[in-house]
């Protein structure tokens, strides 16, 4: 399996031409490394920044997304850096995805019961109609709103990623949904927590509802863990749960999108090769006993490649465009937020 752009269609619109016909390998690499490296600086910078006092609540990936869009909205995207920050953005970004698989197994989604799994799906479920629902009766465009829906439903920015492979909304449209999903999830870490002995929830029910509602992995660990071990342990299964059905939800949205399509190549079952991969390492990770050091650097790995790729949109993003989207977009990814929070504590709750 090549990561490199097979063909000029890997790259996107107005950048074939950067993509050299009939020469080698070295020619390959040697337009797409200043991409790489220039991305790689932006990532550096995400990761040292988030050391800084009042940074540290948000994760790498946001802050490469911001960092991305300073540099490329004040001082401009070199030209010859397009080619490398295309591959960063569509090829690393899909293998990051693959690699997530290393974090779950299925034994990991039956240990919160068929009862948790349950409440996760018909949370996941329920949110994607209301946020796309509600998206259209507002007036946001609608793969934004798939891209929010996604985001809030599964698992944040990895999601929203995952989700514009097959949405293909504009990398601004990326933009802003990571930018809003990062916002509210960080509120639900902070706030989550606090709201547990109003409601009167022990740990294993706070662990589910923070599990099946808050936006980002890292996220949920850091609420889930504020109320305990047993709350910690359940949110992350619960999250990782959710994690799991984002090829299902990646396949629905493909077959959504080419319905009534009268391209008969388009009209096809979407199987994108990443969703197949994702699918294979969680079975994998669920039959073979894999070393806990293996899956420390594959998560930082996954991590990593997941920065580079926001950070390669960052650098594509135009803030001119973003302005232009309004505060509708914002309101719809509040409402989402109030609504998951709101359905999964009353399953939590009747459960």
């Amino acid at each position: 399996m090549s990561f490199l752009p097979a063909t000029a269609n890997d790259l996107p619109n107005g950048l074939n031409s950067a993509r050299p016909v009939g020469r080698g390998l070295a020619s390959l690499w040697a337009v797409i490394v200043p991409g790489i490296v220039l991305v790689a600086m932006i990532t550096s910078v995400a990761y040292s920044a988030r050391n800084l006092s009042g940074l540290t609540l948000f994760s790498p990936m946001i802050l490469a997304v911001v960092a991305g869009m300073v540099y490329s909205n004040v001082l401009g995207t070199p030209t010859h850096a397009k080619a490398g920050i295309a591959f960063a953005q569509r090829r690393l970004l899909r293998f990051a995805i693959v690699l997530l698989g290393f974090q779950l197994t299925l034994g990991q989604v039956a240990g919160i019961g068929f009862g948790g799994v349950g409440i996760v799906a018909a949370t996941l479920g329920a949110i994607f109609f209301f946020t796309v629902t509600l998206g259209r009766l507002i007036g946001v465009d609608a793969k934004l709103a798939q891209l929010i829906a996604a985001g809030t439903s599964i698992c944040g920015a990895s999601a929203i990623v995952a989700t514009n492979i097959v949405t293909d909304a504009r990398d601004e449209d990326v933009t802003y949904a990571v930018a809003a999903i990062t916002l509210f999830g960080t509120v639900a870490m902070l706030g989550f927590p606090l709201l547990a002995p109003l409601f009167g929830l022990g740990q294993h029910t706070f662990g589910l509802w923070a599990g099946a509602s808050i936006h980002e992995v890292a996220q949920v660990i850091g609420a889930g863990f504020q109320n305990g071990a047993v709350a910690g342990e359940t949110a992350t299964v619960a999250k990782l749960t959710r994690v799991a059905m984002l090829a299902p939800m990646v396949i629905a949205l493909g077959l959504m999108a080419r319905r009534g399509s009268t391209d008969a190549s388009a009209a096809k079952p979407p199987m994108p090769w990443f969703v197949v991969a994702f699918v294979a390492v969680v079975a994998l990770n669920s039959l073979v006993a894999i070393p806990a050091q293996v899956h420390s650097a594959v998560a930082l790995s996954a991590q990593i490649m997941l920065t580079m790729g926001l950070a390669a949109m960052g650098l594509q993003a135009d803030i001119s465009e973003l302005r232009s989207r309004g505060l509708r977009p914002l309101m719809l990814a509040l409402s989402a937020f109030i609504f998951i929070a709101g359905f999964s504590l009353s399953l939590v709750k009747l459960a």
